[in-house]
């Protein structure tokens, strides 16, 4: 029975892409998930490997200088604003012990003398500046001695650090060691979950390729493609990364080469079709492609590119009739054993009457 074969309308076509290229999208997010989830996995506790090789002691010993060294500073800034206030004080002190002074030559100048009152303030005026002064210094005394000290924490904090640098650098190789072996661990998680469902879409993309469902397998296989490369290119340095991306290049090349080597090889029937139609329509034998010079075409000369520039004479009446190729000796047209008109010996179904021939394969 003849069956006819439904490739949908333009519309749905591009329905169809479109949904071929959202359900790539949400398997690559889906994909990303899975990777996410593996990179959650905790790696290497650097705290636990620095308690292994620093001394405990020294630690707590840098935790002592550094909490002196805040209270110095904290002490310097409230000796320094105390400092401030005394000489703001001072000043005033000296403004109005000269007003005073100045009056008491005033008063010189006219033989009038102070009052008592007068001389009492010009007294507390000058112990009070006196005692200012006093405080000033020892606060500025204070801190220089603070100063001093906290330049010798700073001396004392800098070698602890050296010692405790010497004593992470161990701890910082196994640290690296170990995140340098998890990062590993997470992509060797990951490959092996991406990896085997990239072969298994690989081997379905080529076995399933006239499967009405190629579209899914499409997708499934370009997101997950994708995402090893991804992968690969985030955990692997670039170095090696070139070298993989070449080698699976020279994997995929050279299998899809193996491929259609193995198809001119070895056509399937639905490519001999297909080769067949394609040389019938440029009026090329359909085995070695020797023009068929027959009806208006006899005397003519064309090639693959130049058969349409080619216009032959006459309505085409002649083309009628059987034909051999010369060059090959492949029956090219033959009559129909159903209806005894003359039909295309290498295509499936007669054109007058539709008569079905098995095509034999290569």
């Amino acid at each position: 029975m003849k069956q006819n074969v439904t490739r949908g309308t333009w519309g749905v076509r591009q329905l169809i892409r479109f949904c071929t290229v959202v359900f790539g999208v949400l398997f690559f997010w889906l994909l990303g998930f899975v990777v996410l989830d593996i990179k959650s996995i905790p790696g290497p506790d650097y705290s636990a490997i620095e308690q292994k090789h620093v001394a405990s002691d020294l630690v707590d010993k840098k935790e002592q200088v550094e909490a002196e060294i805040v209270d110095l500073e904290r002490n310097i800034e409230s000796k320094q604003k105390q400092q401030h206030l005394a000489g703001d004080s001072s000043r005033n002190l000296q403004r109005t012990i000269g007003q005073l002074l100045e009056m008491q030559k005033l008063s010189i100048e006219k033989e009038v003398s102070l009052s008592e009152s007068e001389k009492k303030n010009l007294s507390t005026s000058l112990n009070h500046f006196l005692a200012s002064q006093t405080d000033y210094q020892q606060l500025n005394q204070d801190i220089a001695d603070m100063t001093s000290s906290k330049l010798l924490l700073g001396d004392k904090l800098r070698q602890i650090e050296r010692q405790l640098s010497e004593q992470r650098k161990p701890a910082n190789k196994e640290y690296e060691t170990l995140s340098e072996s998890h990062r590993l661990r997470l992509a060797f998680y990951q490959l092996a979950i991406l990896l085997p469902l990239l072969l298994v879409a690989g081997y379905l993309l080529v076995a399933r390729r006239g499967s009405v469902y190629y579209p899914l397998l499409l997708a499934v296989g370009g997101a997950t493609l994708l995402k090893v490369t991804l992968v690969v290119h985030e955990y692997f340095p670039s170095r090696y990364f070139k070298y993989m991306l070449i080698a699976a290049l020279l994997a995929v090349v050279a299998g899809l080469l193996v491929y259609l080597i193995r198809t001119v090889a070895f056509p399937k029937r639905e490519w001999l079709a297909r080769q067949y139609r394609e040389a019938y329509e440029r009026f090329l034998c359909p085995i070695c492609e020797y023009p068929i010079r027959t009806g208006p075409r006899k005397f003519l000369y064309w090639s693959r590119r130049t058969v349409h520039k080619v216009l032959p004479r006459g309505d085409g009446a002649g083309a009628e009739e059987a034909y051999t190729c010369p060059s090959c000796g492949t029956t090219v047209f033959e009559a129909c054993p159903a209806c005894g008109k003359v039909r295309h010996s290498l295509l499936s179904n007669c054109e007058h009457c539709g008569a079905k021939k098995e095509t034999e394969q290569s």
